[in-house]
């Protein structure tokens, strides 16, 4: 493993966020550039203001960033181009500084659908969406390339109603989820994460025997959500899988090489509070 200190042709990535200090990703893709010998460091800012944090990365030369809550789709607006995946979506994970040159892409949908189609079909399939922020658009986009029928769940109607009518889905208030009956339910919100683990996204009475409920929040692992969801007899899929997949995704945009997938999911592990 490289232990080498940072010298002046270091590389520098980063995540930009807030809340960010939960974030396990800098322990992930630091573990990985060491792994790879890879000159190269990793840091967590907490952004408030994104256009001053986005010239920073062209001023600082910043090699690539991660975005997280809330900044995935209004990054698009202050970025040089888009790929067209991410376009599609309406939302941005990844950054890629190409000699000054900002770039964005999404690893969040493949990522997530790689998780999800390991334990389940989703041609056909009744699928609801909690949440509606850029995580939501990315996992919801993928579902709806795969013939998944969606149905989106948020807090705030106004945005919850948009994303629906951009998936071709519906859209229901959380007041009407208990008469119906969803195959699959992906919560894309913060909503459980680690220090608020008793918090889950939506009520117990929707859960049903058989259905496949899937975390994206990985901090901790085993939510509240899961845990009730086991408890009524779901398949349950952990967010830990979508969150290394879409690293490791950013990590060969960014560097060329293969990602050690195993190697980010154990720093990922052993990081966990």
């Amino acid at each position: 493993m490289d232990n080498r200190m940072p010298d002046t042709r270091t590389a520098l990535y980063c995540v930009l966020g807030d809340p960010i200090a939960h974030s396990l990703s800098p322990a992930m893709h630091q573990r990985a550039f060491a792994h790879l010998n890879v000159n190269a460091t990793y840091l967590a800012f907490r952004v408030i203001d994104l256009p001053s944090a986005i010239a920073g990365i062209r001023a600082l030369g910043i090699k690539g960033a991660s975005i997280t809550l809330p900044h995935k789709t209004r990054v698009i607006e202050l970025l040089d181009a888009i790929d067209p995946l991410a376009a599609d979506i309406g939302a941005v994970n990844t950054i890629i500084n190409e000699r000054g040159r900002l770039i964005g892409k999404n690893s969040d949908s493949a990522g997530a659908i790689d998780a999800l189609a390991a334990q389940t079909a989703l041609e056909d399939k009744s699928v609801l969406v909690v949440g509606a922020g850029g995580t939501a658009r990315a996992v919801g986009f993928g579902i709806h390339e795969r013939g998944g029928r969606i149905t989106v769940t948020n807090r705030t109607a106004a945005a919850g109603e948009r994303l629906a009518a951009d998936l071709e889905g519906m859209f229901l208030p959380d007041s009407k989820l208990v008469k119906e009956q969803f195959d699959i339910l992906i919560n894309t919100t913060p909503v459980g994460m680690h220090p608020h683990t008793e918090a889950s996204p939506v009520q117990t009475d929707i859960l049903q025997p058989g259905m496949v409920v899937m975390d994206i929040v990985y901090n901790p692992v085993q939510t509240q959500l899961l845990q009730e969801a086991a408890r009524t007899g779901c398949k349950t899929v952990d967010g830990l899988a979508m969150f290394v997949n879409q690293g490791a995704r950013q990590f060969e945009w960014w560097t060329g090489k293969t990602a050690p997938r195993e190697v980010m999911r154990r720093a990922v592990l052993e990081s966990l509070p």
